[in-house]
């Protein structure tokens, strides 16, 4: 009867132990669920202008319109057609043609020679090419476009990798659903945003949980951002002990101390 007591109480020290844990491990609502902090969503006003500016290395789409069509086709680059082959049938796929911003931040345009849109917002860029072309065409529309634009999201998320963007406007939470989400072993509180600025690398932290976030300079992303979500301690924790084997550990512990009840008996 003594040892059975003892075992018992070993047992009962094991129960606590183990609970104490899986409380320890279990995850505040409050780390998990998304823009709950108490700040107010109208912050987010502060980037509904944002358009983003333009950078070496960016591929444009230029497309020049105006009443007179004959006046813009030396301003407007022809559209390439490549052929594709599968199974015996072949297909031309359209391509746009584009202008690589170079080393100095600038394209050479046609006729109208280098221009300089490194640093230039597609508003003001517009604007530029607008007033360059007056000289030769009577009211122009100028349409610009960043052909590879793309955002690269890494860690803990569902679907990890580099995604092309179709439009110049992506926010942080867009690019995240894009990559399917968060894990459950995500970091919320704690995403990193690596952004070149100026040729440069900055890092800037946000909250997803904050409604802070809104109003953050990387709300909206810039062509070429990376996005990084870092693991939380749960999983940290489970690159050391394979959860998979959590129930032979559990049971190894039970064991050991029923011997050692014995053993002391």
């Amino acid at each position: 009867m003594h040892v059975f007591k003892k075992i018992t109480g070993y047992h009962h020290v094991f129960a606590v132990v183990l609970s104490c844990l899986l409380i320890t491990a279990c995850t505040s609502e409050k780390k998990l669920v998304y823009f709950n902090s108490p700040e107010a969503i109208s912050s987010a006003d502060a980037n509904k202008n944002y358009t983003p500016v333009f950078h070496t290395d960016d591929f444009l789409a230029i497309n020049v319109m105006a009443a007179d069509l004959d006046a813009v086709k030396p301003f407007n680059l022809p559209v390439q057609t490549i052929n594709n082959s599968v199974a015996g049938y072949s297909s031309g796929t359209p391509v746009s043609q584009g202008y690589l911003i170079d080393a100095s931040g600038n394209i050479d345009f046609p006729v109208i020679g280098r221009i300089k849109l490194a640093g230039l917002n597609r508003v003001d860029a517009t604007e530029l090419l607008k007033e360059k072309l007056k000289a030769y065409v009577v009211d122009p529309i100028v349409h610009i476009r960043i052909l590879n634009f793309k955002i690269t999201v890494l860690g803990e998320v569902r679907n990890p990798g580099t995604f092309s963007i179709p439009n110049e406007r992506i926010s942080l939470p867009e690019a995240l659903g894009l990559a399917g989400d968060l894990n459950i072993t995500g970091k919320r509180q704690n995403v990193l945003v690596i952004r070149d600025v100026d040729g440069k690398k900055t890092e800037t932290h946000v909250d997803l949980t904050s409604k802070e976030l809104f109003a953050s300079p990387v709300y909206y992303l810039n062509q070429n951002d990376i996005i990084y979500i870092q693991p939380n301690r749960a999983r940290i924790n489970s690159s050391v002990i394979n959860p998979a084997n959590a129930g032979i550990v559990i049971s190894a512990v039970s064991l050991i101390i029923t011997v050692l009840a014995l053993l002391t008996r």
